[in-house]
């Protein structure tokens, strides 16, 4: 059953007044002119009423603290909450972001040290932390492109390249950059298709855009061929670091040949980033760029006690692409990676790509043996894998939305569905490295069950979920004909 609006429950009389008794009977200094006819359309409830209401609301949510969230491409991992207890101590809550660097050297230090850990893992050899999400990160990488190009005189360089296992994002960055997308396909065992690249690549030619290991869960092997070629037609290769939780502490996109990146630090590094946000999108660049970082970027000088700390501003970075921030990025989220990455450790980082690469290749073989299909069933996963229902969608009528509905009566959020979209009818499945062996099992047992049921009653899964509050909504109307205003019943 759905929990009531809170509009219906009110009562006229009921309030909160309790909070503001010496508001009672009084009118503020409002000119008459601007004060309302008549009182606002909200329910009259008492505070207990509004806590329990959406404290209920709260608990019927899907959550990283209640549920598996095998999200492919989104890390939806566990967060300790060590890390929300030191970005949360007074001293960093405190601090103004206007503040003077003398009176931040706590904060710029932990800044400083968090960009030079991030070079480490990602064989970069400069970090910029301005970036608020990934996007926001992608924005700046393609910039920095840009900008590298027009320094040169080279102004004819304005085609991205985007592989058909990108992240959509990555051809609307390109776009929104003022540059023009082109997309190549990649071959029937997952790879980029080197063929279509040398084909594509010219005088014209910006640089490329892809992650690895790519979309599809899959290492691509080729990556130094795809360097090599791009590189020698004057491009710029960008790494998109949503998937870098598969290769962390095992090898590095720079050492790759990557030029820039980004690195979503509220996937690999801690926060959590449901609800649209908060995010961090910390961009990478390889000696080439370095000029070209976003402002500002924090600097050390001296060593030891006598180091002092403070911001590259235009005048240190005079080629920079410019600020992308009112200030300096997500410091609640910045602090956190760097508690997280200071209590790993460099054999805790390693960990990290070892149990997301385990775990999604247990769930991978279990699928399998359950008779789920793989699309890549010739590849190893990487942190993530695609399984293709096509057959079941053609033998039963039942689609992998179907499936994913169903999961949530079984106490599982879905997987990510339809994308990439060159699979078709496919879930992306992400279990990342902090499950543990048993609740992948139950994931298992789980949809194993469906799968059966499938096959002897299909409508079971169209009709899916059947014990949430809600029931399947008809998704195109709700986003052809979205109503969010409460209109009360008179009367």
């Amino acid at each position: 059953m759905c929990e009531p609006l809170i509009c219906d429950s009110g009562r006229a009389g009921r309030g909160a007044r309790g909070q503001w008794p010496a508001a009672e009977g009084k009118v503020p200094e409002i000119p008459a002119s601007l004060r309302r006819a008549r009182p606002p359309a909200l329910p009259e409830v008492s505070e207990l009423d509004v806590v329990r209401h959406y404290t209920r609301l709260s608990q019927l949510n899907f959550s990283i603290d209640t549920h598996f969230y095998p999200l492919g491409s989104c890390t939806m991992k566990y967060n300790p909450r060590a890390c929300n207890a030191a970005a949360m101590l007074p001293e960093f809550l405190g601090r103004h972001p206007l503040a003077r660097s003398a009176h931040s050297q706590g904060f710029l230090a932990c800044m400083y040290e968090l960009q030079e850990m991030l070079m480490e893992v990602t064989g970069m050899k400069g970090v910029a932390l301005t970036p608020m999400a990934g996007a926001h990160g992608e924005f700046a990488g393609v910039a920095m492109i840009r900008a590298y190009h027009r320094a040169r005189a080279d102004l004819a360089r304005n085609e991205i390249i985007v592989p058909t296992a990108a992240h959509g994002t990555n051809p609307a960055t390109a776009t929104m950059c003022g540059c023009v997308a082109r997309e190549i396909g990649v071959g029937p065992d997952g790879d980029v298709d080197l063929a279509a690249l040398r084909a594509t690549v010219g005088p014209r030619t910006a640089g490329i855009m892809l992650t690895n290991p790519s979309t599809l869960g899959i290492f691509e092997r080729g990556i130094a061929e795809v360097a090599r070629i791009v590189h020698e037609a004057g491009g710029l290769l960008y790494y998109d670091g949503a998937n870098l939780n598969a290769i962390l502490g095992k090898v590095r996109p720079g050492d790759m040949g990557f030029d820039v990146m980004h690195m979503n630090l509220h996937k690999t590094f801690s926060t959590p980033h449901g609800g649209g946000g908060p995010g961090a999108g910390a961009v990478g660049v390889g000696p080439r760029l370095l000029p070209f970082m976003p402002l500002p970027v924090v600097a050390r000088e001296g060593e030891g006690e006598a180091a002092r700390y403070r911001w590259l501003v235009e005048a240190d970075l005079p080629q920079s692409i410019g600020r992308l921030t009112g200030f300096n990025g997500n410091a609640g989220v910045l602090l956190r990676a760097y508690v997280y990455m200071r209590m790993l450790g460099r054999e805790g980082m390693s960990r990290v790509g070892d149990y997301a690469t385990l775990n999604s290749n247990y769930l991978l073989a279990r699928l399998q043996q359950a008779g789920y299909v793989a699309a890549y069933p010739q590849r190893r996963a990487s942190h993530e894998f695609i399984l293709t229902l096509k057959s079941l969608a053609q033998q039963q009528g039942v689609t992998a939305m179907d499936v994913a509905k169903r999961l949530l009566d079984y106490g599982f959020h879905a997987p990510t569905t339809y994308f990439p979209l060159l699979v078709p009818e496919c879930l992306l499945i992400e279990p990342t490295e902090t499950e543990s062996k048993e609740t992948l099992d139950a994931f298992v047992v789980a949809m194993a069950t469906i799968l059966s049921e499938a096959g002897s009653e299909p409508e079971t899964l169209r009709t899916a979920p059947h014990r949430m509050p809600v029931r399947r909504l008809d998704d195109v109307r709700a986003a052809r004909e979205l109503d969010l205003a409460h209109r009360p019943v008179s009367g």
